[in-house]
């Protein structure tokens, strides 16, 4: 890993990292109810979301919900379905105070998510964006990580090579296409391993508690 001098910017995942995966146990939720292996519902619901064309804009919620009563069997309406992954997504607030430490030593913080229209509701609800420089949601990009080329992408946008970056992630699918264009990763497990990994690479934070509090204006 380089050197911390060498780190311009940072980018980041949101479920997962920045606030817990909402995802993962709103569906594990919804196969209970409709008694499911939840492992097995979730690698469905997840590859369906990309099939569908919801991950990228390419459909809307009505369309994957659909596809997937159709795939699964499941029963209930758009709305609590998506209640019962968006609830769950519950923000961090130390993640949040860490970025803010990091802009304020100059590094570029941006979320690189997978995401949908959900996210601009969690926006809405959390009002978390403001603490970023920039904001790439898959379903406004047209494009998701599964496409190595975003990371490319998103480093231009920056005006940055791939090792002045660091990806931070906790799908390991990811991590290794972001490896694979240069850029430095790291993944996510819990804060402080990746706080660990902030001091290895000569950036080591202190970072004030309670300036984040949920749903603030």
């Amino acid at each position: 890993m380089k050197t911390g001098s060498w780190l311009r910017a940072f980018l980041f995942d949101f479920g997962g990292v920045l606030a817990e995966e909402g995802f993962r146990y709103g569906l594990y939720a919804i196969a209970d109810r409709n008694g499911l292996n939840p492992d097995d519902f979730l690698r469905l619901a997840t590859e369906v979301i990309y099939e569908s064309g919801f991950i990228t804009g390419d459909a809307d919620e009505t369309d994957y919900w659909a596809m997937l009563r159709e795939k699964a069997g499941i029963s209930g309406t758009d709305s609590k379905f998506r209640n019962e992954i968006l609830d769950r997504f519950i923000i961090r607030p130390s993640m949040l105070e860490l970025v803010g430490n990091l802009r304020g030593r100059g590094m570029r913080c941006v979320i690189l998510s997978d995401q949908t229209c959900w996210l601009d509701i969690l926006e809405q609800r959390y009002h978390f964006c403001r603490y970023f420089d920039a904001v790439i949601n898959s379903f406004h990009a047209g494009k998701s990580k599964r496409d190595p080329s975003l990371f490319i992408e998103t480093v231009d946008m920056l005006g940055l090579e791939p090792g002045q970056v660091m990806f931070i992630d906790d799908n390991e699918g990811n991590i290794a296409r972001a490896a694979s264009m240069g850029l430095q990763t790291h993944l996510f497990a819990e804060e402080t391993g990746f706080r660990k990994a902030l001091k290895a690479a000569g950036l080591p934070l202190l970072v004030p508690r309670g300036h984040f509090t949920e749903k603030e204006g």
